[in-house]
């Protein structure tokens, strides 16, 4: 079993000056050399606020965030590349062995001992699929690789390649990995509004909230109002809606 771990491992420098800079820009005959100038952090913050109060979001798109993110499922992978801006890194089960494979247990079942039995026994008898069939595909392509000239060192390299991307077939959703995330800010709000949200699959929904408390953290004008649509507006979810607007307002607020 394995736990979420999430780091912030890089960002923009002065994310948030750099971003009242590029609008600036946008208000002002300020040349370039002196975009930067006169923008103190009570200037800074000043112009953001004015500037998410006016829904004029593309100068947040300047500035990036990458993380690192340890202890997710392959179950989560499947949700988060469907936010297209955004730059991936994923530990490939094609090149990596996966010799004792770690994996999520979702809080349902881990708090059900019965449930949580059946579960890991399904674990430990995927493992031990995976562990046969990566034995046998890799004998079966060493032998064919010894007859075609290779040598012992390059035919058991290329047929554990060769066996474990056809063995990982067998590998459950719940299977961790890892990966690397770097998003601009203006995807990170939207990736806040959708992922934040109740209605969000719960292991995706934790991410989130723990990357929007890095985020905060290094830029706070920024992510101020970030979270679930709900936390700055009426919640757009109607009759689906989880009905705690008011509740998720206070956390947000008070990440």
């Amino acid at each position: 079993m394995t736990a979420l771990k999430v780091e912030l491992l890089q960002y923009t420098r002065e994310p948030q000056k750099l971003i009242a800079a590029a609008a600036k820009l946008c208000y002002s005959s300020s040349g370039i050399e002196g975009i930067m100038e006169g923008l103190t952090p009570e200037k800074t913050e000043d112009f953001l606020e004015r500037l998410l109060a006016l829904g004029h979001e593309s100068p947040i798109e300047h500035v990036c965030f990458t993380f690192g993110v340890e202890g997710v499922s392959r179950s989560l992978l499947a949700q988060i590349t469907r936010h297209r801006i955004a730059s991936f890194s994923v530990k490939s089960q094609r090149y990596v062995k996966e010799g004792q494979f770690e994996y999520v247990v979702p809080p349902e079942i881990a708090c059900e001992p019965k449930a949580k039995e059946i579960f890991m026994q399904a674990m430990a008898q995927d493992q031990q699929t995976y562990n046969e069939l990566a034995d046998m595909l890799a004998s079966k392509h060493y032998r064919t690789l010894i007859g075609q000239g290779k040598t012992e060192k390059q035919a058991r390299r290329i047929a554990e390649k060769k066996a474990i991307e056809d063995a990982r077939y067998v590998l459950p959703n719940a299977c961790e990995t890892k990966m690397i995330v770097t998003m601009n800010a203006r995807s990170l709000q939207n990736f806040f509004h959708h992922r934040c949200c109740e209605r969000a699959q719960w292991e995706i929904r934790e991410l989130s909230i723990e990357m929007l408390k890095l985020v905060r953290a290094v830029a706070p004008t920024i992510f101020k109002h970030s979270g679930p649509v709900c936390v700055a507006a009426a919640c757009p979810e109607g009759k689906m809606s989880c009905g705690g607007s008011k509740e998720k307002k206070e956390f947000f607020r008070s990440l």
